[in-house]
């Protein structure tokens, strides 16, 4: 199910709840990325590709790639073998890599479509290999090797192997190697250890594939908090996800310290205004009771459109111009606001707007906060919101 977008309701509908994504963020954020990797004076001149994995982290994946592009994104990067026919079904051209496919993955369509595609083990290659021949066409590849992080890519064990069947498969004219590239385990906790062991190891995988007379177009194992903070793992691309929609994937950092902004506010209306008395239960279990006599908000998002329902009486939305706590459990489909004052109900209206979070400009929570509140990643704030939440685009020149 794709994400709705505001051309899907009736002209002049009011929207229940909605994902503002600021296209100009995005290019913005893609253009500073290419000059931090400019002015860190790495190993080479890398340029930037934007992952748009996961519908872009919630945010509109055709949309924000075609901003990211405009923005100086050389490549463009998915998980899903979908995801980037997607991207060429919307009309997307230039390199596009895809790494987590299935056995018997859709190898010619990829083909076809001049996707690059990922050899993480011997029989991967060997598939996309007999695709090539299939279709006649050759294959582009990229070979992953895992440097340390023990989840996608070849054991240094075995990268002998599959370097050598991607040269002879080379050899006879079925694939063209493109890649080689690995994912760090750390790199968001600077100095941490592995960084400098993984990239030993990446620095033998390259040796052993140059070796083997491969001439990869591009080599990569920078993901977003490598290519802010880690000039020398920058080689020839970097794979920038987060940083590319404006959060900050590094800890004790802002999206400022580095020049992003982020591209998300999700917002909702309030749907319900009323007077409750005190010591009255609100919500789910009632784990929450007014303190006196109050003014309940009730907003029409729940964790069904991608609110951690762990942010019961933690989460914080800005109503009113004022900043208040969820109040009581987060529901399926909605939660309360406890205003505090019994005087508030001629304050916020029915139709107001309450900001869940957003760059954080007029005070409202930021995806960082509700990360903070909820006990997890701002990549899983921005990622969870779901269908049900139309995106509206700004910024769309």
């Amino acid at each position: 199910m794709t994400d709705l977008t505001a051309t899907d309701f009736p002209p002049g509908a009011t929207l229940r709840a909605e994902a503002r994504i600021d296209l100009d963020a995005i290019r913005s954020n893609t253009r500073r990325l290419g000059q931090i990797v400019a002015e860190t004076g790495s190993k080479s001149a890398a340029g930037v590709m934007a992952v748009v994995k996961a519908d872009a982290y919630g945010h509109g994946a055709v949309p924000c790639a075609r901003a990211a592009k405009q923005g100086g994104a050389a490549w463009l990067g998915t998980a899903l073998p979908e995801e980037a026919l997607q991207l060429r079904a919307a009309g997307l051209t230039g390199p596009i890599l895809a790494w987590l496919h299935p056995a018997g993955g859709p190898w010619d369509e990829l083909i076809v479509h001049e996707i690059d595609v990922t050899a993480y083990a011997p029989w991967v290659l060997e598939e996309i290999t007999a695709a090539a021949q299939r279709c006649g066409i050759q294959a582009r590849v990229q070979l992953k090797v895992d440097t340390g992080l023990g989840r996608g890519g070849t054991q240094p064990h075995d990268w002998l192997e599959l370097v050598e069947l991607a040269a002879k498969a080379e050899a006879a004219g079925h694939i063209r190697v493109t890649g080689v590239w690995s994912h760090f385990a750390c790199a968001d906790e600077p100095g941490h250890p592995s960084i400098r062991a993984q990239l030993d190891v990446f620095a033998l995988a390259l040796a052993a594939a140059d070796h083997a007379g491969l001439r990869p177009e591009v080599r990569h194992i920078a993901n977003s908090p490598a290519a802010l903070s880690l000039p020398e793992a920058h080689f020839d691309l970097v794979r920038a996800g987060l940083a590319v929609y404006g959060l900050s994937p590094l800890p004790d950092t802002t999206p400022a310290d580095f020049g992003l902004r982020p591209a998300m506010t999700l917002t909702a209306r309030v749907a319900l205004v009323k007077n409750a008395p005190a010591e009255h239960g609100v919500s789910y279990g009632h784990i929450h009771h007014t303190a006196g006599p109050t003014t309940l908000a009730l907003v029409p998002l729940g964790y069904a459109d991608g609110l951690p329902r762990n942010s019961s009486n933690v989460g914080e939305v800005l109503v009113g111009g004022a900043r208040h706590r969820v109040a009581g459990r987060m529901a399926m489909d909605q939660f309360v606001v406890d205003l505090g004052d019994p005087d508030a109900v001629h304050d916020v209206h029915v139709g107001d707007e309450v900001v869940i979070f957003g760059p954080g400009d007029r005070g409202e929570p930021t995806a960082d906060d509700w990360a903070q509140a909820t006990g997890t990643l701002n990549y899983e704030i921005v990622t969870r919101i779901g269908p049900r939440v139309p995106r509206v685009y700004v910024g769309n020149s």
